[in-house]
């Protein structure tokens, strides 16, 4: 093992042996940025409950704990209360939060709340993942549905993928972007803007704020409101400490994660005004036609059964037909 990786390791496990243990401690994995981070909303407002209500919480800010994977290791093990998470986290265990990935499936959140929360398919999900130590405690927005951005040209119809390498995050997107008639490549978030700048990568799907939080509009100059599927990331939290509260400090915790879910509810409808924010920042907005979106969708579509398995997307179409 090099020697960074343990003294990071030590640093780690120094850093939860400092908290006392009544505690609990919320993994950020976004700036505390109240107004551009709608996973920062989420989590301060979740942890902002808890205090309130006579359970102490604190905030570790992103990296602090390490990286997605490190604190998914720490929340299964219970070191870790909560994390702040991307939603495919817990796919090693489950893959039937990968619904939520399918392009031109939802219609907006409303769809997706009513999926997980009127439908049960947050209960199903947790099924699956409980016995493993870990619990998705929340679904949160990150922002408006995800489009395209890229460093190279202006994208307003299918055929303008053709010439640009995208950034992957695994390989059901890569699936995705060869649908498209593009291709992509998988790099770690944190080298993506390195792959920008170097031509690694031509671009990627995110929801619009994400250049501006991050900083990447210096390299960042197009950006296709494509709305392909919600942007969304996950709360996950320890099983152990989850079922091993008392009934009480239960309660209060399922009450703050209802106060957070409606902040964050409530946060997305003031992102309105982002697509100025990118405009003023040097990115050329384009829009799609009617036409150009059905084309994206159609071919979005026969990528469904990458992503999910025939039963699971099923359960998805049975939870939004409802």
């Amino acid at each position: 093992m090099k020697t960074t990786t343990i003294l990071k390791a030590a640093s780690i496990l120094a850093l939860l042996a400092t908290g006392a243990e009544a505690q609990i401690k919320v993994s950020l994995d976004s700036p505390p940025d109240l107004e551009g981070s709608g996973s920062y909303v989420w989590a301060h407002t979740f942890a902002s409950y808890l205090n309130d209500h006579g359970m102490a919480a604190e905030e570790y800010q992103r990296g602090a704990l390490g990286g997605d994977d490190e604190v998914f290791d720490q929340v299964t093990q219970g070191l870790v209360e909560v994390g702040m998470s991307p939603l495919g986290i817990v796919g090693s265990i489950d893959t039937l939060i990968y619904g939520l990935r399918l392009p031109y499936f939802f219609n907006g959140m409303g769809d997706v709340d009513r999926a997980l929360y009127d439908h049960g398919m947050l209960e199903r999900i947790n099924a699956a993942l409980t016995p493993s130590g870990v619990r998705v405690l929340a679904v949160d927005t990150v922002g408006p549905a995800t489009g395209i951005f890229n460093t190279r040209h202006a994208v307003t119809q299918m055929s303008d993928m053709s010439d640009l390498r995208m950034r992957a995050l695994d390989e059901s997107q890569i699936e995705l972007y060869r649908a498209w008639g593009s291709n992509g490549t998988i790099v770690s978030w944190a080298e993506v803007p390195n792959a920008l700048q170097t031509g690694v990568a031509d671009g990627y799907l995110n929801p619009a704020f994400v250049p501006l939080l991050f900083g990447h509009t210096e390299f960042i100059h197009y950006f296709t409101p494509a709305e392909i599927s919600p942007s969304l990331r996950i709360a996950i939290a320890s099983e152990d400490w989850y079922s091993g509260l008392s009934d009480d400090d239960r309660a209060t915790v399922d009450a703050a994660v209802t106060a957070a879910n409606t902040a964050n509810r409530d946060w997305l409808g003031t992102q309105t005004g982002v697509l100025d924010q990118l405009r003023a920042a040097g990115v050329e907005i384009s829009d799609l036609s009617p036409e150009a979106r059905a084309e994206f969708r159609t071919a979005s579509e026969g990528t469904w059964s990458a992503i999910v398995t025939p039963e699971q997307l099923a359960q998805w179409q049975a939870a939004i037909a409802e």
